[in-house]
C-alpha cells in the first residue's frame, strides 16, 4: 500500500450551536487524555470562541448539552431536553416531549451582594460534563449529567471560596414550570419542571464549599405528588454517584490495550455511548439512536445489525437484555405471505415506520440476530430467536432475482444516494448471515440437512456475489454497488467485512487511495461532500479482518484521535451535513467492533467457539482484550508478536486457566472455550 495521494476537502459550515465545523486544515487538538482517570480535559482559556454539542442518555431521559465558551471566556450552556416516554400527537418516530431553555446557575449566585464575572477554567468529559470556572475569588464547579433510571436530568454544582476572608454567598429559590398543550399529548399535559435546589445566604468561611443542584424533570400533569420526585428531598449526589457506576461497570468490563491510548480510550467512551442509550418502555428496553429524534424504537440497521452483536462482548446486562427484547419485538412481524418485516418499529412498540420500503432489513436482521445467539451462548435465547432468523433467511431467499443476488427497494441510507435493484451490503449482509445460521442450525439440534443448506445457499451466494458485483470502477478492480454504479461508493468494503477477500488490495486502495477517503473517514460516494461515519467504521473493520492492521491502523488511530480529541467530541457520529453530527449511539458500537471482529478477527462459530484471525502493526508488539464475556465465558485474550508468529493466549477469568495459539499473522485458527 502507498501513502494516500489526494483527499478532498470540504467546504467549512460553523453555525454556533447547531453546527460543528465541518473538519479541513483548520482542525486542532483542543482536548488531552488523563491518564490517572480516563477522562478527557481541555484547557478553556485556550479554546475561547469555542462551541460544541454532546448527547447523554438515561433510561427515561436523554439531553444534549450545546456549550460553549464565548470570545470572553464565558461558559455557555443550551439544555435541549428528550423524554421519549412522554409521547405526543401523532405518536410517530419522532413523538417524544421536547425542551429546550438556557437556565445559567452561575449567573443566580451572587458574592458579597454582587454577580461574580465567571470565567471558564476547564472543561471535563467523562460520563459527565465537567465545568470549572472561576472569578478570581470564587470558583464554581458543575457537573452535567442525565438519570440513570429517573425522568430527568441534573446539574450539580459547588462554589468555594478561595479568599483567606469569609464571602456572603447569596443564592435565590428558583423554580420555573411550564404546561404542554394538552391536546398535543398523548396523555394529556406534560409539565417541565425546573428548581434550584440548595438556595439561600450564606457565608462561606475560607476554603469551604457551598452546594447546590439543578433538577430538570418532566411528568404528566395530572400525576400525583408520590409519582414525582421532590426536588428539594432528591439526593443529587445519589444520581450522580448512579451514573458513575454505570461508566465504572462499562469500563471494568471489555477494556481494549493496545499501544495507542488514544484507541483506548475512544473504545472506553464509544463503550459507554453504546450502552447508555437504552430507553426502559412499555414494550421492554429499546436502544435509542438518539439525536435528537430516534427514541423509544427500533431499527433493522441500528439495532439489529450495528448494536445488537456488540452488546454480550460487554456483559452489560441491560445491553444484553434490549438487544433480546429488540428481536422478541421484530418476531411479531414474521407472517405467511413474507411481506417484509418494517424497518423500525415505534412508539414503544405500538407502531411502525416503513417509509423506505425494504431497505435489506430481512438480511441486516438475520445477519445481527444469528451472532448475537452464536454469542450469547444461551440455548434458550437462541431458540426464541430462531423463527425470526429462519424466516428472514428464507425471505432473502425468495428475493433473489435473475442473478441470485438480493433485491430491496433501498439500502439503509433510503434513497439518499442511488442503489439500484440489488445493492451489495444487502446481498453480503445475507451470505454472512446463512454462514452464523449453519453454525447456530447445529448448535440448536435443527439437523444436520438444515445446515449444510444453510452452508451450501452462502457458497452459491459468495459466487453469485461475485458475479453480480465485481467491477472496475473508477480504475480500481473493486466492487460496483448495483448493476449500472460507475462512482466509486463507501459499502464497497461490505465484503471484507464478511470475509470475502478476493479483491482486498483493490477494494483498500479504492476505499483509502481515493479522493473518496478524507480527514472525516469516507465519503459515501465520490465527488460528494456527504460522508457517514458508519460505512467509514465497517471499513476499518473490513480492513484488519483482511489482515492490512499495518496499514490501516494510522488511519483508525487518526480517525480516533480526530473524534475523541479535536473539534466534536468524544464519540463517532452519525453524518454530516445531515444532522448536525449527532452522537447517533449504534455507531460507538461500530466502533467497538472495528476491534473485537476486526483487529483481534473473532468471528462466532457456535456456543463458545469461535475464530479469531488478530491483525495489527508491525510495530506493535502486543495487544490485548480482557475481560470478554461473549461466548458464555469470562476470559482475556493476549497476542504477542514472537518472530514472525503470533502468540494468543485466552485466560479464563474465573479458574486462572490458560490455552496458547501459535498463529501466522493474517492466518484465522480456532477457539474452543
Amino acid at each position: 500500500m502507498t501513502e494516500r495521494k489526494s483527499s478532498k476537502m470540504i467546504a467549512a459550515v460553523a453555525v454556533m450551536f447547531l453546527l460543528i465545523a465541518h473538519p479541513a486544515a483548520m482542525a486542532r487538538t483542543r482536548w488531552a487524555i488523563d491518564s490517572a482517570t480516563g477522562a478527557i480535559v481541555m484547557d478553556a482559556k485556550a479554546n475561547t470562541g469555542h462551541h460544541d454539542h454532546i448527547e447523554m442518555s438515561g433510561q427515561r431521559a436523554a439531553i444534549v448539552y450545546y456549550w460553549g465558551i464565548d470570545e470572553n471566556g464565558r461558559y455557555q450552556c443550551e439544555y435541549h431536553h428528550v423524554f421519549p416516554l412522554l409521547r405526543m400527537i401523532p405518536n410517530n418516530t419522532h413523538a417524544f416531549f421536547p425542551y429546550r431553555h438556557s437556565t445559567n446557575v452561575a449567573q443566580m449566585i451572587k458574592a458579597d451582594g454582587n454577580v461574580p464575572d465567571w470565567k471558564a477554567v476547564q472543561i471535563e468529559i467523562d460520563g459527565t460534563l465537567k465545568v470549572i470556572e472561576t472569578d478570581g475569588n470564587l470558583e464554581l464547579t458543575r457537573i452535567d449529567f442525565p438519570g440513570r433510571e429517573k425522568q430527568a436530568t441534573f446539574e450539580l454544582a459547588s462554589v468555594k471560596n478561595l479568599t483567606d476572608r469569609p464571602v456572603v454567598i447569596d443564592i435565590p429559590e428558583y423554580r420555573y414550570t411550564w404546561e404542554s398543550d394538552p391536546a398535543k399529548g398523548v396523555k394529556g399535559s406534560y409539565v417541565m419542571d425546573i428548581e434550584l435546589t440548595g438556595g439561600g445566604k450564606t457565608t462561606l468561611a475560607p476554603g469551604a464549599t457551598r452546594a447546590i443542584a439543578l433538577v430538570m424533570q418532566a411528568y404528566r400533569k395530572n400525576e400525583t405528588e408520590a409519582t414525582r420526585m421532590d426536588s428539594q428531598t432528591i439526593d443529587v449526589n445519589a444520581e450522580l454517584s448512579a451514573r458513575q457506576d454505570l461508566f465504572k461497570t462499562l469500563s471494568d468490563k471489555l477494556i481494549l490495550e493496545t499501544p495507542d491510548e488514544v484507541i483506548n480510550t475512544g473504545f472506553r467512551f464509544a463503550k459507554l455511548r453504546a450502552s447508555e442509550s437504552i430507553i426502559a418502555t412499555k414494550g421492554g428496553l429499546m436502544h435509542a439512536p438518539g439525536g435528537e429524534s430516534y427514541y423509544a424504537a427500533l431499527w433493522c440497521n441500528d439495532q439489529c445489525e450495528y448494536v445488537n452483536p456488540f452488546f454480550p462482548f460487554t456483559g452489560y446486562d441491560t445491553g444484553v437484555k434490549s438487544a433480546y427484547d429488540c428481536y422478541m419485538q421484530y418476531s411479531r412481524f414474521m407472517n405467511d405471505n413474507y411481506d417484509p418485516i418494517p424497518s423500525s418499529i415505534i412508539a414503544e412498540g405500538d407502531d411502525i415506520w416503513n417509509g423506505a420500503g425494504d431497505r435489506g432489513d430481512a438480511a441486516m436482521t438475520a445477519y445481527g440476530a444469528s451472532r448475537y445467539c452464536l454469542e450469547c451462548a444461551d440455548r434458550q435465547v437462541a431458540e426464541d430467536i430462531w423463527p425470526l432468523i429462519e424466516w428472514c433467511l428464507e425471505y432473502c431467499r425468495l428475493k433473489q432475482n435473475a442473478d441470485g443476488v438480493v433485491e430491496s427497494d433501498h439500502d439503509e441510507l433510503e434513497g439518499r444516494f442511488e442503489d439500484g435493484d440489488a445493492n451489495l451490503c444487502t446481498s453480503t449482509l445475507y451470505y454472512d448471515a446463512l454462514q452464523s445460521a449453519s453454525y447456530l442450525a447445529k448448535e440448536l439440534g435443527k439437523g444436520g440437512r438444515m445446515a449444510r443448506s444453510y452452508r451450501r445457499q452462502a457458497r452459491q451466494m459468495r459466487r453469485n456475489i461475485c458475479n453480480y458485483f465485481e467491477a472496475n470502477v473508477g480504475g480500481y478492480e473493486t466492487y460496483r454497488y448495483y448493476d449500472g454504479n460507475d462512482t466509486l461508493r463507501s459499502w464497497i468494503c461490505m465484503p471484507l467485512v464478511v470475509g470475502i477477500f478476493d479483491r482486498a488490495d483493490a477494494t483498500i486502495d479504492a476505499l483509502f487511495e481515493s479522493e473518496l477517503y478524507t480527514g472525516e473517514g469516507l465519503l459515501t460516494q465520490m465527488g460528494e461532500e456527504t460522508y457517514w461515519d458508519r460505512s467509514t467504521l465497517y471499513a476499518f473493520r473490513g480492513a484488519y479482518f483482511a489482515g492490512k492492521g499495518d496499514y490501516i491502523t494510522p488511519k483508525v488511530s487518526a480517525y480516533s484521535h480526530r473524534r475523541l480529541l479535536e473539534d466534536h467530541v468524544p464519540y463517532p457520529i452519525e453524518a454530516w451535513p445531515e444532522g448536525r453530527q449527532r452522537h447517533l449511539s449504534a455507531e460507538s458500537g461500530l466502533y467497538c467492533r472495528i476491534f473485537t471482529e476486526g483487529m483481534f478477527g473473532i468471528r462466532p462459530t457456535g456456543f463458545g467457539k469461535f475464530t479469531m484471525k488478530p491483525s495489527f502493526p508491525d510495530g506493535w508488539n502486543e495487544i490485548a482484550l480482557r475481560r470478554v464475556r461473549a461466548f458464555g465465558g469470562d476470559f482475556d485474550i493476549k497476542v504477542e508478536r514472537c518472530g514472525k508468529r503470533l502468540k494468543t493466549t485466552i485466560t479464563d477469568n474465573l479458574s486462572g486457566k490458560t490455552r496458547t495459539y501459535r498463529s501466522r499473522p493474517g492466518k484465522a485458527f480456532k477457539v474452543k472455550l
